[in-house]
């Protein structure tokens, strides 16, 4: 059973007091966040994301496993995150390329040049991450919660009042599928910067959030001081030669 047939089947009040019994022998807070975000998918099942359930789940293993995702997504922020390098190894023609075009490289700068592309990769691996968390942190107050995990379909953010927030890093890095999803809905979208130019688009988020306080300095030094306190949140490779 899929978790939206499971909603549709038990509608909006029994499937919240099954999560919520759920939630509590899991030691989630369900007087926290979780039931903010729950609350969205039980009233539009069309927000529920199709991956969660199959033919062995009855309604109490579905929503069960709906929670665990989001524990796992929680649990799984920057601050709090052990980061895998990378599982590929570099291809050795791409080093070819290069000192094909740019002949006075050495092997040594062309070895650099792998490891902070490769660094790199891993930084924005985890980019996505940071914002999550630091929006996260900062929106809370205001009654804006973190779908954690993926937990509805093309929201990252909820508030209390029944808002719907999706945001981005870039403004070129939307696929279509959520763009779809938004036609004729109430959800809003953000990016941080401009794609072809260094331009933040803070100013519009403090807009839609009714704050003031979000800013690319703040943005900064969260990120500076996450990964101080867990630099094992970027994972750097043993043989790079950049650390």
């Amino acid at each position: 059973m899929k978790l939206k047939e499971t909603i549709q089947k038990l509608g909006e009040k029994k499937a919240t007091a099954l999560a919520q019994q759920i939630a509590n022998k899991m030691g989630l807070d369900w007087k926290g966040c979780v039931s903010f975000v729950f609350k969205i998918v039980a009233n539009d099942p069309d927000r529920v994301p199709g991956n969660i359930g199959g033919e062995t789940d009855d309604e109490r293993t579905v929503i069960q496993k709906w929670l665990q995702k989001y524990q796992v997504g929680m649990d799984g922020r920057a601050s709090k995150r052990t980061s895998n390098p990378p599982g590929t190894i570099a291809d050795p023609i791409i080093e070819e390329i290069i000192s094909a075009r740019l002949t006075k490289l050495t092997k040594n700068d062309l070895k650099k040049v792998t490891y902070a592309h490769r660094l790199g990769m891993s930084a924005e691996n985890i980019l996505g991450l940071m914002l999550e968390e630091y929006l996260s942190i900062n929106l809370q107050k205001y009654g804006w919660h973190c779908a954690w995990g993926e937990t509805i379909k093309s929201v990252d953010f909820v508030n209390e009042n029944g808002g719907l927030l999706q945001i981005k890093n870039r403004s070129n890095s939307e696929n279509s599928s959520s763009s779809a999803v938004r036609d004729g809905t109430k959800i809003e979208k953000w990016y941080r910067i401009k794609a072809d130019r260094i331009e933040y688009m803070w100013p519009s988020l403090n807009k839609i959030c009714g704050t003031k306080h979000l800013s690319e300095d703040n943005f900064v030094e969260f990120v500076n001081s996450t990964i101080k306190s867990n630099p094992d949140c970027l994972a750097v490779e043993k043989e790079n030669p950049w650390q």
